[in-house]
């Protein structure tokens, strides 16, 4: 049987990756991915990730609830530029900006700095550039 924290390393890829629903939804996706489980073993896991509810009513974890929230509300632009992608968040937000940034741990983000309004963020190559930007650009606000 697989370890607890290889399991709770799943479910993090699996909420990353799948809109999860319900309890049993997420008991499915592990079972189908080699990790046999009870709703009851997923309820802790649940608890012990701080996995929360998003407003579409999936779970998300809560760095990417954070990132969703910091960007909607202080970013302005997302800009790539080789392989760094230039922020712009409103004045004196992109420090908290760029710490949601770095939180959710994003593939392909090597690093960022952050000015004032001004974030640098640097991939490992321009396509994960353009993977960032693409998903900055869907959390901004319209």
């Amino acid at each position: 049987m697989k370890k607890r924290n290889e399991r709770q390393e799943m479910i993090r890829k699996v909420v990353s990756e799948n809109p999860i629903k319900t309890q049993k939804d997420l008991v499915s996706y592990l079972e189908k991915a080699g990790f046999p489980c009870t709703q009851t073993m997923i309820s802790r896991d649940i608890e012990d990730l701080g996995l929360i509810k998003a407003q579409n009513g999936c779970y998300t974890l809560p760095e990417w609830e954070r990132l969703r929230r910091m960007v909607y509300e202080f970013v302005e632009d997302a800009t790539c530029a080789g392989h760094m992608v230039v922020v712009k968040t409103f004045a004196g937000s992109a420090g908290g900006v760029c710490a949601a940034i770095d939180d959710a741990c994003l593939e392909g983000v090597l690093g960022s700095v952050a000015g004032d309004d001004t974030i640098f963020c640097v991939a490992a190559s321009q396509e994960d550039a353009q993977g960032l930007r693409e998903v900055l650009s869907t959390l901004m606000r319209k």
